[in-house]
């Protein structure tokens, strides 16, 4: 076989490996007994390799370990893997269901776990499956590969070959055998062909032609973040990482990747381990720079930045000053109460840069708590990034984030995740054993729970004097976070035993310290109709038609006040 100039590519190797452990393959099916074959209807099986004489000559030790034997992986694509077809093999006709073949095998034939090259091939492929989330891609089983879609299918060689192409990518007729290439049309492995035509193949096809390459493979990935495809991205840069881990270019890079994806403690860790490897890269510090600050530290911020004169600039400076600045008033107007302040400072501070903060988003919750916008501070938070509790105690500190779950307890609270708020705050009280504000809001978390547990239980029960008192245990705790909810349950008591005057009250209460619940307005306008007070009940039924514009019984129940008041005033 006259071989090329040119060294073979790496989908090529794949063919020169395949030839060279024929022979170690054809000693294991005599030790071990002719695989199993797998009949499908619709792909043709790959033809069997043939042994040359300089092939069989050759040691294949040398190249390839013994190879174990092991049991066979199912497969999930639902797909029989193809297998040449030895002589001696007796099966039954196999009956297609649903347009797939399925074999009469006794039992599955043995896998053979791979080493050397084949095994790098394993692995790649398990890690793209990882990234792209699809099990559409496996090896099959005698040393054959069989890939669908991302890398494409493999097409028999020679003249009169089967056709290994899926029928799922084939229109109709026979397809054609794909031409001999690279010197190894009879290798039994054929040619690879692209799953779909694209401008430069398939990154992983590239990637896997490149694996020995760590720069290539960060170019691929640079490639994919520019597209936008940053989890492909980062699982390039990690292979590159894996091959050489002293390149702090690979970890800068994957920092910039995992930053995009919201992933920004990871990103500050390999920033980090960029630096170490290179305390002169100034790009990773000007990175390492912009994620302080925005995670909301910025005294770190300041610090890389100042260590990156080339990339960053006075105002880049500037501005983690700035937020500094505004973090620190922040802090001071809370010690006063002065919650108008805190707020602004706050929303400034995101403005500037500090947009994934916890503590500052912590603060503007609060201070739109204290200032009665309970739905906005639930807004702010379920927006904010969240963050593990290790990973940010550890990068915060831990009686910062004890702080920002004691917020988070109290928001849920208000909005009546009561469980969830009791579990928040006990985490923040190991955080932080010695904060008394912590402890606080945790015991009025466990009464506000309990209390309107045992007051559901009583209320199923309709014993609704009793469920009345059980609300009001919760409400003596003190604390406005889930009184709302504490009001509007004793308000339904109250309307069940026609005291709708106090019904009225409660709802009235329970509105004022969360003006957007339509629960407890719907409640108190009900209640206002049963004292035939029309005018109060038509300003509620007025806003929940706003709020609630598809709900048929506000509807209807709006509509019947109008008539009653145009009856009254004529």
């Amino acid at each position: 076989m006259t071989e090329s100039p040119r060294g073979p590519s790496g989908c090529a190797m794949f063919g020169m490996f395949r030839r060279r452990r024929s022979a170690s393959m054809t000693s294991l099916s005599r030790i071990n007994g002719p695989p199993q074959v797998a009949a499908d209807k619709d792909v043709g099986a790959l033809p069997a390799p043939v042994n040359s004489a300089k092939a069989g000559a050759h040691d294949g030790s040398s190249i390839v370990p013994r190879p174990k034997v092991m049991p066979l992986q199912a497969q999930t694509n639902g797909a029989a893997p193809h297998a040449p077809r030895p002589s001696s093999d007796k099966t039954k006709p196999a009956r297609a269901t649903n347009g797939v073949a399925k074999t009469a095998a006794a039992a599955p034939s043995p896998a053979v776990e791979y080493t050397g090259m084949a095994a790098e091939l394993d692995k790649m492929i398990h890690d793209h499956q990882r990234v792209k989330g699809t099990t559409q891609m496996m090896r099959a089983t005698s040393g054959n590969m069989m890939m669908h879609r991302n890398l494409g299918n493999l097409n028999a060689a020679g003249g009169g070959g089967a056709s290994a192409r899926s029928s799922l990518e084939r229109g109709g007729g026979n397809p054609k055998p794909a031409p001999a290439s690279n010197g190894y049309a009879f290798s039994g492995l054929g040619n690879i062909v692209a799953g779909k035509p694209q401008a430069g193949g398939d990154p992983l096809c590239r990637a896997l032609s490149h694996r020995t390459d760590p720069e290539k493979l960060k170019e691929l990935g640079n490639e994919e973040f520019r597209e936008g495809h940053y989890a492909e991205a980062v699982a390039l840069y990690d292979q590159a990482i894996i091959m050489d881990p002293t390149r702090p270019a690979y970890w800068g890079n994957k920092a910039a990747a995992l930053a995009a994806l919201g992933r920004l403690i990871e990103a500050v860790a390999d920033c980090r381990e960029a630096v170490r490897i290179d305390p002169s890269y100034a790009r990773a510090h000007h990175r390492l720079g912009g994620l302080y600050l925005r995670l909301g530290e910025p005294d770190k911020a300041i610090n890389y930045m100042k260590q990156s004169s080339r990339d960053s600039t006075s105002a880049d400076v500037s501005r983690a000053q700035t937020v500094k600045s505004r973090i620190a008033k922040c802090n001071d107007a809370r010690k006063l109460k002065d919650w108008i302040t805190v707020l602004r400072e706050s929303q400034a501070a995101v403005a500037d840069g500090a947009d994934s903060a916890p503590q500052v988003m912590a603060l503007q919750a609060e201070a739109m708590l204290k200032l009665q916008r309970h739905d906005e501070a639930d807004a702010t938070l379920r927006g904010a990034p969240r963050f593990g509790v290790d990973e940010s105690a550890k990068l915060f500190g831990t009686t910062a984030h004890a702080y920002v779950l004691m917020v988070r307890a109290q928001v849920d609270m208000a909005a009546g995740r009561l469980e969830e708020a009791v579990a928040t705050a006990q985490t923040a009280c190991q955080l932080d054993p010695a904060s008394r504000e912590a402890a606080a809001v945790h015991r009025h978390a466990k009464l506000v729970a309990s209390a309107r547990l045992r007051g559901n239980d009583l209320f199923r029960a309709s014993r609704y004097a009793e469920a009345c008192a059980a609300y009001g245990e919760g409400l003596g705790g003190g604390g406005e976070a889930g009184s709302a909810v504490l009001l509007c349950n004793r308000a339904a008591c109250h309307a069940k035993l026609g005291r709708h005057e106090k019904a009225v009250e409660d709802c009235t209460g329970a509105l004022a310290v969360r003006p957007g619940y339509s629960k407890a307005r719907l409640r108190r306008a009900d209640s206002n109709v049963k004292l035939e007070r029309w005018e109060a009940s038509l300003r509620d039924y007025q806003v929940l038609i706003q709020e609630l514009p598809e709900n048929e019984d506000v509807k209807k129940a709006l509509a019947q006040v109008e008539a009653k008041i145009k009856s009254q005033r004529n």
